[in-house]
């Protein structure tokens, strides 16, 4: 999945020649490198004038540590302050993060409105979550070519979530109906090169091609991707004292447990929190511990890339 970039980091340089020991005015680049080191408290002090100076880097970033709980409590209602402020001033990752912020908290309209801008500028997460929500006309009039248009320029980018979900369309619309989507799609990509590319050569590559074959004879609804917003840079490991956990899965074997918790370690949401292996009858349960509140265990979820997970309540 497409990492996090932060755009216009360079530091600021002072005029003229002072002295080595002068003070410095900080920027979001000096806010990124404390967050690194897990110094969030610092991070948030750096890029709080800032945001409120107008920055968008600084606002994104603020709502991600507002969202995340990283040096303040998780408070989504700030979060969400902070990345519209961000996505007013043009930041794609806070159209998006926003977007899926709003979707996920049940404001699938105000959700939909920012994916949708997003999805005009080529954003994959966004494209996949807006496009699906076109295939169910959830919150949007129902629109099956637009749908199979952006889902399958999401998966042309590599999103694994959207190759899943366009495989499913394949299954479900007319072979003429994805063919005018992918003739779309084709201009799109033409037209709007995917973000970061550096030249209309290095956009997307074009969607797959179709395959003639016949649609079943009745239509169900696609089921929606889970799709995980980006995240800043990985927090180094954190103190695990909350009651609230995640639930990754329950496994015939206890192996295929301890496997997936090695896959997953190394992401921001579980470094450092101790797995909980449960037994549960045949099965053994893998839990993650350690968060303090129900909505962070489900932020840590849905910055899961494509993982099955949900929060549960520990004893």
């Amino acid at each position: 999945m497409k990492s996090i970039r932060f755009s216009l980091l360079a530091a600021m340089v002072l005029a003229g020649a002072a002295p080595v020991a002068a003070m410095q005015a900080k920027s979001v680049r000096d806010g990124i490198e404390a967050w690194q080191r897990s110094d969030y408290a610092q991070a948030i002090a750096i890029w709080r004038p800032l945001a409120a100076k107008g920055d968008p880097d600084a606002a994104f970033n603020l709502g991600q540590a507002y969202r995340l709980g990283r040096g303040v409590r998780v408070d989504l209602s700030s979060a969400k302050t902070w990345l519209e402020k961000a996505a007013r001033a043009g930041h794609l990752d806070a159209e998006t993060t926003l977007g899926l912020l709003l979707f996920d908290s049940g404001d699938h309209a105000g959700g939909i409105q920012w994916l949708k801008q997003a999805a005009e500028r080529g954003e994959p997460r966004a494209m996949l979550v807006y496009g699906t929500a076109l295939y169910n006309g959830d919150s949007v009039r129902s629109d099956p070519v637009m749908a199979y248009a952006y889902v399958s320029r999401a998966a042309a980018q590599g999103l694994e979530p959207a190759k899943s979900t366009l495989k499913d369309m394949d299954g479900l619309l007319p072979v003429d109906v994805r063919r005018r989507a992918v003739e779309i799609a084709l201009q799109q990509s033409a037209e709007r090169p995917a973000p970061g590319a550096k030249s209309p050569k290095a956009a997307a590559k074009p969607p797959p091609k179709i395959a003639a074959k016949p649609p079943p004879p009745i239509m169900a609804p696609v089921q929606k991707a889970k799709v995980t917003p980006a995240t800043p840079p990985a927090p180094a490991p954190v103190a695990a004292s909350g009651k609230w956990r995640i639930q990754l899965g329950a496994f015939a074997k206890r192996s295929s447990a301890e496997e997936l918790y090695r896959k997953m370690s190394g992401s921001a949401a579980i470094a450092g929190r101790p797995p909980l292996f449960i037994p549960a009858g045949a099965v053994t349960r893998l839990q993650i511990g350690g968060f303090a509140t129900r909505a962070a265990a489900a932020s840590a979820c849905a910055s899961l890339k494509g993982q099955a997970c949900f929060p549960v309540e520990g004893k």
